[in-house]
């Protein structure tokens, strides 16, 4: 594997699963690993989870880490071949990589949606220049269209907490007042795919996300009805896909409370955090023995500890 920009990156899933859980139990057990090896991490936007995670996994493995606030500290970077570079860009990402790959032996990016242009954004120009270009594996730490740490970290929690060998898992739409990216929920839905459990997407009409990447999911527009009997409600905001980027309503009648979590089974509620209280989901429900967010959090660290593991092995 040369590169993680979706979980389609990944060949065996389940096997990465099963290193993540031996990990969480023995975090340090191949610190020798990456002695002498540097990761670098490059933001292009702002993080918490993903930033202390993505370090602490490589330190775990005994690696050395630069973390580079990119739009801040680095040159504009342009994107586009021959083009003549006069205007506002100061270096291509053909040198960027270039030289970055010198410096690192593994590279992690994280760079958001334009929520502007679809095209442009499904391309996935920042997080595919790099892989192009660098001679070095790149990790994905969010970007326009995906973020497969956070979807391993979901994995990872879900097959903890499961009672039954096949639960029922619900991917909620709720409301908030910025427009947000789909990387999430693309990137749930997809680990989703690979895992055996019954899968329900539920979100207000207006709000499908890339049917590309949904295929054949059950979706359902009445919340009531897919919460019914479920294991495990993992509530998220995105905008519209098919109005690209727009925010179709601000309501709060799909906000997740105490009272539809009754319409469960007991369920475990999870978020990726952050979340905005009592507009996303009612202040009872983050507090309550149910809410796992807390633990996808620390299994951030164990999904980014895999994937740097795995590229260690077969350097």
């Amino acid at each position: 594997m040369k590169q993680l920009i979706t979980l389609d990156d990944l060949q065996d899933f389940d096997a990465l699963i099963e290193e993540m859980v031996a990990l969480k139990k023995q975090p340090f057990a191949h610190t020798a690993l990456g002695r002498n090896k540097t990761l670098g991490v490059l933001f292009f936007n702002p993080s918490l989870r993903t930033r202390i995670s993505t370090q602490k996994a490589a330190q775990n493995l005994g690696m050395h880490t630069i973390v580079m606030n990119f739009n801040n500290e680095g040159w504009a970077l342009e994107f586009e071949d021959g083009v003549l570079m006069n205007g506002t860009t100061s270096e291509h990402i053909k040198e960027a990589a270039g030289v970055l790959s010198q410096y690192f032996d593994v590279l992690a990016v994280r760079a958001f949606a334009s929520l502007e242009d679809k095209q442009k954004d499904r391309a996935e120009i920042v997080l595919r220049s790099f892989a192009k270009y660098a001679s070095i594996p790149i990790i994905n730490l969010e970007s326009a269209t995906a973020h497969p740490l956070q979807a391993l970290a979901d994995a990872l929690t879900i097959k903890t907490f499961q009672k039954t060998a096949r639960p029922k898992v619900v991917l909620s739409w709720a409301p908030h007042p910025k427009a947000l990216p789909q990387a999430v929920a693309n990137s749930f839905v997809r680990m989703m795919h690979r895992m055996d459990a019954e899968f329900v997407i539920t979100h207000p009409e207006g709000y499908a996300l890339d049917p590309e990447i949904t295929k054949e999911a059950t979706i359902l527009y009445d919340q009531k009805q897919a919460f019914e009997g479920a294991d495990f409600i993992y509530t998220k905001n995105w905008s519209s896909f098919e109005q690209y980027g727009q925010i179709l309503r601000t309501d709060d009648t799909w906000k997740v409370s105490a009272t539809k979590m009754k319409w469960t089974n007991n369920a475990y509620f999870m978020h990726c955090l952050p979340v905005r209280r009592n507009v996303v989901v009612d202040q009872d429900v983050l507090e309550s023995p149910q809410a796992l967010i807390l633990e996808q959090a620390n299994n951030r660290t164990f999904s980014a500890q895999a994937i740097l593991k795995k590229f260690l092995d077969e350097a």
